[in-house]
């Protein structure tokens, strides 16, 4: 595939409605988590993005039928499957294949699959899977490929060492096909694990604490097939918050899951923009002020991320592009991954007044006029960033390795210009 560019002309203002697609971290688990059943499943609002397509191409290579019904809906039977080796290919391209591993160890009984792929945002353990997947009862050997087997797993009380999104997901699935109950406990409560759950539920799982970091999952279940709706992506919302903030311009968010916003909106609070709440629908007005709310008694406050229900890692470098366009000074502290703030040199050059500490924590100080640029997008959310910089800048920016961005959001240029942004992909999309 060429490379993809995004030309964007900044400084429109942007209005009107618009809807967040399902949400990619839902839709992965549960797309290879459809290979626990014999039965058909069917899955609604399933962002179309390269990496869902990535994922689909990868359980048609193990013997499942998978097929688009319509742009977002997919039709899976896994009726039987071989756990013949995986299309290293493939899985190099996704970080997502690891979650081939808990629903094919539980219907083959073993799985080898060459280390996964993704975004280069610092290094991110297995372990935590590994030792869930021990705990079950299986063994797992790690040389130039990871091999998962167990003949039969077996229900256990796994304490996860960190409360990883992917591992609790994995672990979730192996822990519905084990004999007896397991107890996940330190396990990650995100939208897309919970997304996930209810998923496993509707298929016919018994499991309890869905939301709460102890999972309890009675196995094994009988399982039959379901047809389920993937929840909007928060994140997308939150990059959507801050789309509206940096061009000053108001937009509804339509069908927005405002259940899973509190720690959103309040982190997009403390920047100074309030959002309402009508319906199911997220509104973001123009007019906000904008001014950074300082600490109790003047001191420079602090936004971070944390494991949810706090403010989400994902949304950390979308919080700094909208702080740079807020009055005052605040300390950017990502806790989670060590190389998601190396995007922050671009935003420098554009014009943006930030101190990069170290790898983890930058002090923004707003706010500044951004002038467009050159700049390479080296991950999705600070692609994504990058983009609402672009969009909010006086002048011309050129996004090279915008692939990066679509591995994310589905047709995001089309959707932002139907809302007034000027960017122009190369090459053009063909017409699917």
């Amino acid at each position: 595939m060429p490379p993809i560019q995004y030309i964007v002309e900044g400084g429109h203002r942007l209005s009107g409605t618009i809807e967040p697609s399902g949400n990619k971290n839902s839709a992965l688990p549960i797309i290879a988590a459809a290979l626990l059943t014999e039965h058909p499943v069917t899955l609604d609002n399933v962002p179309r993005i390269r990496d869902t397509e990535t994922l689909v191409e990868l359980i048609r290579s193990v013997g499942a039928s998978a097929e688009w019904k319509a742009r977002n809906t997919l039709a899976i039977h896994a009726k039987e499957v071989r756990a013949a080796d995986l299309d290293p290919e493939l899985c190099a391209r996704i970080r997502a294949s690891i979650l081939l591993a808990g629903p094919l160890l539980a219907r083959c009984g073993e799985v080898a699959l060459p280390p996964p792929g993704g975004d280069v945002i610092g290094r991110r353990r297995l372990d935590t899977h590994f030792l869930a997947f021990e705990q079950l009862g299986a063994t797992v050997t790690a040389t130039h490929r990871l091999e998962f087997r167990a003949s039969r797993l077996k229900g256990a009380d796994v304490f996860l060492d960190e409360p990883s999104v992917t591992a609790t997901e994995n672990a979730l699935v192996a822990a519905v096909a084990a004999h007896g109950t397991t107890y996940l406990r330190n396990a990650a409560s995100e939208p897309h694990v919970q997304d996930l759950a209810h998923f496993l539920v509707a298929l016919g799982a018994r499991i309890e604490g869905i939301g709460t970091n102890t999972i309890i999952v009675h196995g094994p279940a009988t399982l039959g097939g379901a047809s389920y709706s993937i929840q909007p992506d928060h994140i997308e919302v939150g990059s959507l918050i801050g789309l509206a903030a940096v061009t000053r311009s108001p937009l509804r968010i339509a069908k927005a899951g405002v259940e899973h916003l509190r720690s959103i909106r309040m982190g997009f609070e403390r920047l100074g923009i309030v959002c309402g709440v009508e319906g199911d629908d997220l509104v973001v007005p123009s007019g906000q002020t904008m001014k950074i709310h300082d600490d109790f008694g003047g001191h420079v406050p602090k936004l971070e991320d944390q494991p949810w229900p706090a403010f989400p890692a994902d949304l950390m470098s979308i919080a700094i592009v909208t702080a740079t366009q807020c009055d005052g000074v605040i300390l950017m502290f990502e806790k989670m991954f060590e190389s998601r703030m190396f995007f922050v040199d671009k935003l420098i050059s554009m014009g943006a007044r930030i101190v990069l500490c170290d790898p983890h924590r930058a002090i923004v100080a707003g706010p500044s006029r951004l002038r467009g640029a050159l700049m390479t997008s080296p991950d999705i959310r600070a692609g994504m960033a990058m983009l609402l910089a672009a969009v909010a800048a006086e002048g011309t920016s050129t996004i090279n390795n915008a692939d990066q961005i679509e591995r994310g959001y589905e047709r995001i240029e089309e959707r932002l210009n139907a809302l007034g942004a000027r960017i122009t992909r190369v090459p053009a999309r063909d017409g699917h």
